[in-house]
């Protein structure tokens, strides 16, 4: 019964080393090297790419304290209602030790209203562990005309 493995494995090694067209490795062609370039968004497919806009304005930023971390609380205001799937999207914390989010929404899919402020108010949150929290020295939550941040 060991006979029959062992000659198995000892052709497929043969098989494996050499050049041959029976070699699993070359049936696909031989691998090209290829130049590969990477953008700021780490060279994903557009369909891939974050399509939600940076909400205008960042009005307020709270920090709620909760076992195993805090809970980051941010109030944007965009120009008109009907903005959705607001989003806190984590950025690499820089070299001063800051830890920023981005406000993330999706505009209205048809023209909406401006009204009052506070009828265009969107509020997101994310949790922030506390083994996060230990590799930072503040949060900031960008919109697109300003920043709002809130120390530790």
């Amino acid at each position: 019964m060991r006979t029959p493995l062992l000659a198995s494995l000892a052709a497929l090694m043969l098989l494996t080393s050499c050049g041959s067209r029976l070699n699993p490795f070359n049936w696909f062609g031989p691998r090209e090297a290829r130049e590969r370039t990477v953008s700021a968004d780490g060279g994903l497919p557009e369909i891939l790419r974050d399509q939600r806009l940076l909400v205008e304005q960042v009005t307020r930023v709270v920090l709620e304290p909760m076992p195993g971390g805090v809970i980051l609380r941010a109030t944007g205001l965009p120009p008109t209602q009907g903005y959705w799937d607001a989003e806190l999207v984590a950025l690499p914390i820089n070299e001063d030790g800051v830890l920023a989010f981005e406000f993330r929404i999706f505009p209205p899919v048809t023209e909406a209203a401006v009204s009052t402020q506070v009828s265009r108010e969107v509020v997101v949150a994310t949790f922030v562990s506390d083994i996060k929290l230990a590799q930072v020295t503040g949060l900031v939550v960008l919109g697109e005309t300003n920043q709002v941040a809130s120390g530790r």
